[in-house]
């Protein structure tokens, strides 16, 4: 009789304890409820960037990702952002695939303008430059080293 009480009372902690984890794990989630605003960006190649990929100006997360298409017309890559509504980007500015360390994951990296007028909702940013082929450049180099000889 004494084991199922025990047994009852760590059910109902873990119960407890899995009810935190949700509630804190949805408090600290933003969705766009007036907080953010979307904007666009095309790119070439969108290597390592998933739904959730972090936005960063200067290294400061600014946003995430919250979609992904594929353009049919030039089979180009356009991703959602969602953006900090406390954060003006210049219009002129420019965005760029980087990886965050040699094995970790990629993210969208905006490098500012210095226009006065700023991107506004459902606008696009029209400087992109897509991820980077590390193995192919590896291998081009490789290969280029090799037919000199």
């Amino acid at each position: 009789m004494r084991s199922n009480v025990f047994e009852a009372f760590i059910g109902g902690l873990v119960v407890i304890l899995a009810a935190a984890f949700l509630f804190y794990g949805f408090s600290i989630t933003k969705s766009n409820n007036g907080d953010n605003y979307t904007i666009y960006a095309t790119f070439n190649r969108v290597d390592g960037i998933q739904i959730g990929s972090d936005v960063r100006i200067s290294g400061i997360k600014i946003g995430t990702v919250s979609e992904q298409s594929l353009d049919q017309t030039n089979y180009e890559a356009k991703l959602s952002l969602v953006i900090n509504k406390t954060i003006k980007i210049p219009d002129d500015s420019s965005a760029k695939i980087t990886m965050d360390g040699l094995l970790g994951g990629s993210y969208i990296s905006i490098e500012p303008g210095g226009s006065l007028n700023y991107i506004l909702e459902s606008q696009e940013i029209l400087f992109t430059q897509g991820s980077v082929d590390l193995i192919g450049l590896v291998g081009q180099t490789l290969f280029s080293v090799e037919e000199k000889n």
